[in-house]
């Protein structure tokens, strides 16, 4: 009877020890979509960085201090960005060492069960006494099944238990690699934070400023909200305010007062999205992941006129290319929104904002900062259009 045990345990123990570990069951995005997430939270952190590094040249190169505020606001915002790609970056990180540490633990578990049944089935044979050996006919013939036997699991224990250091020495690895990833999640929201008071002093300097040789600001932005409630619609907004710019441009090109003066007072404020053409250096205002593009139909019903973009609660939104603010407040069921003015007809929309930085009739660089995404809704919706019809924003930005 013992001899059959033996054989029986020894087969079963065997076959144990080629068990296929079956993968860990996980919800949420798989360890594939949290990979690609890094990759591009990545991209958009370097991206973030070399446009922080290039406005803070343009920033020491600029002729006045109006400009160099401006464009120190901008580089501010840029790295501001840079700091909210990071802390996806390292929330992605630590998701995928999760996922790693639940795969590894399966493993683990699936490559313990047969040495643990082993221990228990030696464990079992040696309760047997000594002396019972010696008194049974058919002792010997038994020890030689259980060398046997023997012969056979202890080269496979020697070689799953070397498995099982493996798997443990890759858990503490990947302890590691979590306890990294947390310490720079950490490290780039205080960055964040830092970056975010330096943005604040520096755009309450710059209002304070501003109001010096702004005294038609209140009177814009009076002007700005009239149209807002006539407006049936938001594309009836957009159209007024695209037909009294080209109004304004005709106006500026006549002979006579001039219309706004820069810091300096030698001349009218040119109109930095001259500079730039849009079609050529137009980029998203928001680090995140586009949900929704341009035709898109939404579970509503709802055609999709731009892109829809999912953020970090509290994102920084800048300017996606130079132009005019021709309104910035809150807008029916769209909550805070605002329309920049660019060059030949060009115009951006932005909505779905927790709040609004920049104020009707300020003159922003790309890149400057114009307001915040919201904490329980973190999505942004930009659109573009140039004479009323809307671009795919997807082919500019590449």
């Amino acid at each position: 009877m013992l001899r059959w045990l033996l054989i029986l345990l020894g087969l079963t123990l065997i076959g144990g020890f080629f068990a296929v570990a079956l993968p860990a069951q996980t919800r949420g995005p798989s360890l594939e979509d949290e990979q690609r997430a890094l990759v591009s939270a990545r991209e958009q952190s370097d991206k973030a960085r070399q446009r922080g590094d290039a406005l803070r040249r343009q920033a020491e190169a600029a002729s006045t201090e109006a400009d160099r505020i401006n464009i120190q606001a901008a580089a501010l915002a840029a790295r501001i960005q840079a700091a909210e790609a990071d802390i996806r970056a390292a929330r992605s990180r630590i998701a995928i060492v999760e996922r790693l540490q639940e795969r590894q633990r399966a493993r683990l578990a699936e490559k313990q069960g047969p040495v643990v049944r082993l221990t228990a089935a030696l464990q079992m044979m040696t309760r047997k006494p000594t002396a019972l050996a010696l008194v049974e006919p058919r002792s010997l013939d038994e020890l030689i099944y259980i060398r046997s036997i023997m012969s056979t699991v202890v080269p496979e224990i020697e070689q799953r238990t070397a498995s099982l250091r493996r798997e443990v020495e890759q858990g503490e690895e990947l302890r590691m690699q979590s306890a990294q990833a947390i310490a720079s999640l950490n490290e780039s929201q205080q960055r964040l934070a830092q970056r975010r008071r330096q943005l604040s002093g520096l755009e309450a300097n710059g209002r304070v400023e501003a109001q010096q040789f702004s005294n038609d600001a209140g009177l814009e932005q009076d002007r700005a909200l009239a149209l807002g409630e006539e407006a049936r619609d938001i594309l009836d907004l957009m159209d007024q305010i695209r037909e009294s710019g080209v109004v304004r441009e005709s106006l500026s090109q006549l002979d006579g007062p001039l219309l706004r003066p820069n810091q300096d007072g030698d001349g009218p404020i040119a109109n930095p999205a001259s500079r730039t053409n849009v079609a050529d250096a137009y980029r998203l205002p928001v680090v995140g992941d586009i949900v929704t593009g341009l035709g898109e139909i939404s579970d509503s019903g709802y055609r999709s006129r731009g892109l829809t973009i999912a953020v970090e609660p509290g994102a920084q939104i800048v300017a996606p290319a130079a132009g005019r603010i021709a309104f910035s407040g809150r807008y029916r069921g769209y909550g805070n929104i605002v329309i920049i003015e660019h060059d030949k007809s060009w115009t951006s929309l932005i909505t779905n904002m927790a709040s609004t930085s920049a104020e009707v009739g300020d003159e922003v660089v790309q890149g400057a900062p114009v307001g915040r995404s919201g904490r329980d809704d973190p999505e942004v919706t930009i659109e573009l259009r140039r004479n009323g019809r809307p671009i795919d924003i997807a082919a500019l930005v590449g």
